[in-house]
């Protein structure tokens, strides 16, 4: 027997609603998409969505045991920078 499709838990969700699950701002997760710090997500004709299991896992890597635990692995939504490159022909002053 196929269980009705109604009962069932989404799969997918869009921004508003992946924020609201892991208790972000819906533009703090825009942030965390651009700069590449955020959970997987597909686009499913032009949309954005992020499946469940995949935002479980990003918060997941977050998880510590105290303040002084290193483990932590979500990154803050900012931008991050890159060491500057010396430009061939170019002296620093």
């Amino acid at each position: 027997m196929r269980p009705d499709l109604a009962v069932l838990p989404p799969r997918f969700l869009r921004t508003k609603e992946a924020a609201e699950f892991l208790s972000l701002s819906a533009r703090t997760l825009e942030k965390h998409r651009t700069y590449g710090t955020g959970p997987a997500y597909r686009k499913l004709g032009g949309r954005v969505v992020y499946a469940v299991d995949d935002l479980e896992a990003w918060a997941a890597r977050g998880a510590v045991t105290s303040t002084s635990d290193p483990r932590g692995a979500v990154l803050p939504a900012k931008r991050q920078t890159l060491p500057a490159v010396p430009q061939p022909g170019r002296h620093a002053r």
